[in-house]
């Protein structure tokens, strides 16, 4: 069973990637900047727990916030199904594909045949489109090769993995029940609110005050790490490639506020935007320092990816004290 007039939506993130071929599918249609901005996703985390590896570093907001807030923000209708029984799982997306409908699911990409770095991270986004005795077909990101497959059994054990992040079988879908808001209002509505939790995070490993504890915490690195070679790699290429910390967030933010600026006119949002054009690079940076630290083992460059996360702390708190000003 495969739904013949589906059609992938084309994105760098995994979680917009999955909603946003699910939105196409009933006829919402919104650039992958525009999801993630009303969805509320511009965020910051440093997470450190003693059964970890190695710190993770997060970009954007808690999974699953990013769906249910630009679902609420658009009016429409977000339906969640989780279950810790495998059966009830396949039941719940099987009954939902066979409606000739596409579904969401969130699981541990680990298990999934068609990638190539076996990391685990069971808070990774795909929409399924279809399946039949053998494979589930599934989109995922541009990286990943937009639509591919993986067997019905590495489905399902993606599907129940424990583990930081993970949820029990969670699945997902989205539906339209009357007009679309005015998008201008919207906006506003999204950028004051993601700005209201970034400016007051709960603790002081999240927002702005997180990215203060980042670049203390990083120029401890090489005591933390039981491989400095591939810890420092694997971070820099999830900064960078998988965008959990990195400048892909920056980058899909600010382009969501250039976006925004065409319906709406505001100075503060143009002071926003001009500052993470600045921001959005920085972050590359700093995921270059971290490979070429764990490359050479040279605290030079831990030290200088730390002064440049001392500088970006100060700049997104600017940017975003602008933007809840709009």
């Amino acid at each position: 069973m495969v739904i013949k007039q589906f059609k992938p939506f084309k994105g760098q993130h995994c979680e917009t990637t999955a909603t946003g071929s699910l939105l196409k599918f009933i006829g919402v249609e919104l650039s992958e900047p525009m999801l993630f901005g009303l969805g509320e996703g511009l965020g910051f985390i440093y997470w450190d727990m003693k059964i970890m590896d190695f710190p993770f570093i997060g970009g954007r907001v808690k999974p699953d916030a990013l769906t249910q807030n630009l679902t609420k923000n658009l009016g429409l209708k977000f339906h969640v199904q989780e279950t810790s029984s495998p059966k009830k799982a396949w039941e719940n997306i099987q009954k939902i594909l066979d409606e000739g409908k596409p579904v969401g699911l969130k699981l541990d990409c680990y298990h999934l045949d068609y990638f190539t770095s076996k990391v685990h991270f069971a808070g990774h986004y795909v929409a399924m489109y279809g399946y039949d005795d053998t494979y589930a077909y599934l989109v995922d990101t541009i990286q990943q090769g937009s639509t591919v497959k993986t067997t019905l059994e590495h489905l399902a054990l993606a599907r129940k993995e424990k583990g930081p992040m993970a949820s029990k079988n969670l699945s997902y879908t989205i539906e339209q029940t009357g007009a679309l808001p005015a998008l201008d209002k919207v906006i506003v509505k999204s950028i004051k609110a993601n700005a209201k939790d970034y400016l007051n995070p709960p603790i002081t490993n999240i927002g702005y005050k997180g990215i203060q504890k980042f670049s203390k915490e990083i120029l401890q690195w090489f005591k933390r790490s039981k491989n400095i070679e591939a810890d420092f790699a694997l971070t820099a290429l999830l900064m960078e490639r998988g965008g959990t910390g990195g400048a892909l967030f920056r980058n899909l933010y600010r382009d969501f506020l250039d976006e925004s600026s065409s319906l709406i006119k505001s100075e503060n949002l143009q002071k926003g935007f001009e500052l993470f054009c600045e921001i959005a690079p920085q972050w590359t940076g700093v995921a270059k320092l971290i490979k070429k630290a764990g490359e050479t083992t040279e605290q030079q460059y831990l030290n200088q990816a730390g002064d440049i996360l001392q500088e970006l702390a100060d700049k997104e708190k600017r940017a975003i004290t602008f933007l809840s000003k709009i």
